[in-house]
């Protein structure tokens, strides 16, 4: 899979767009909060990630509810804790539900946690996760739509790019996944001309060419003569993007930097560097990065399903 302060913000688009919390942790508190959970938020805020839980024990009232909506709607990444009782919750089943809606509304990046419980039980509903939601079922038949929208969030989100823990080093684990948020937080947005007239247009339009819901893969040329503005239109689509992926790269001015000794050799090792974060894999030929490049995207690719 693939950090800032807690003034740090972040732009999913040309503009830029605030955002009060850099994470926001989703989990059943009696599961993994005084332990797993504790760990992860403690090394999250001595990196200067702004993470936010819900520190209340007995979670109640409308006041709470509406705080908790209102952060995981203005958060920039959703951690999602899945343990194995985690579907008994219906205040943790709500906030799924949220965070999966911001997703696909807000775009915002959503990253799951498989703590001890393997990700085909969340999206299949099997086991503790199939018992907890035919016993809502029972008790909300009343709401069926309500379990309707925890059932489909659940598949959604057993089916994300994801860390799977099942025993080992906790320490480990929590650094890792503390070192690739950092990545993703630290990803700074490329520069745009601030009031750049028609580009908002031209942005939809080279997206809908892009057809992001695809499983295609996609080439896109922007063509013109000098000066018109096609760096500017590639650096606002990247902007508009970038979020939805575990790594991405922008090189710019590749015919002129291409131009000199290893200059090839050079942008080759760039792109594996922004896209994988690996400083380990190094090209020493142009042919060689020819044939690593497509290869090494495709094992991360597989890796990462």
């Amino acid at each position: 899979m693939s950090s800032s302060s807690s003034s740090s913000s972040s732009s999913s688009s040309s503009s830029e767009e605030k955002w009060p919390f850099d994470v926001f942790i989703n989990f059943r508190g009696e599961d993994v909060r005084y332990g797993f959970v504790a760990d992860l938020h403690k090394c999250l805020l001595h990196r200067h990630i702004n993470a936010y839980i819900d520190s209340k024990d007995l979670r109640r009232g409308d006041e709470i509810k509406s705080a908790l909506t209102k952060a995981i709607m203005e958060l920039r990444i959703a951690v999602l804790v899945f343990s194995e009782n985690y579907a008994s919750s219906t205040w943790c089943l709500d906030e799924l539900v949220k965070v999966m809606e911001c997703r696909r509304l807000k775009k915002q990046r959503v990253l799951p946690v498989f703590y001890k419980v393997e990700p085909g039980v969340i999206r299949e509903q099997r086991e503790s996760y199939g018992e907890a939601l035919d016993s809502h079922e029972k008790k909300w038949r009343n709401d069926s739509e309500r379990v309707k929208k925890w059932r489909q969030a659940l598949t959604k989100a057993g089916n994300l790019s994801s860390w799977h823990y099942d025993n080992g080093d906790d320490t480990k684990f929590i650094e890792s996944i503390v070192k690739d948020i950092s990545t993703i937080i630290q990803r700074a947005p490329l520069n745009v001309a601030k009031y750049p007239v028609g580009l908002g247009s031209r942005v939809k339009y080279v997206k809908e060419l892009l057809s992001m819901s695809s499983v295609d893969v996609r080439m896109i040329g922007i063509w013109g003569n000098g000066g018109i503005g096609k760096t500017t239109i590639a650096k606002a689509v990247y902007n508009s993007i970038a979020d939805q992926f575990d790594g991405c790269g922008f090189l710019a001015h590749v015919r002129k930097t291409s131009s000199g000794p290893n200059s090839l050799v050079n942008l080759q090792n760039k792109l594996l560097s922004q896209i994988l974060w690996k400083s380990n894999l190094v090209v020493s030929s142009v042919d060689e990065g020819a044939n690593l490049i497509p290869g090494t995207l495709l094992q991360e690719n597989s890796t990462c399903a």
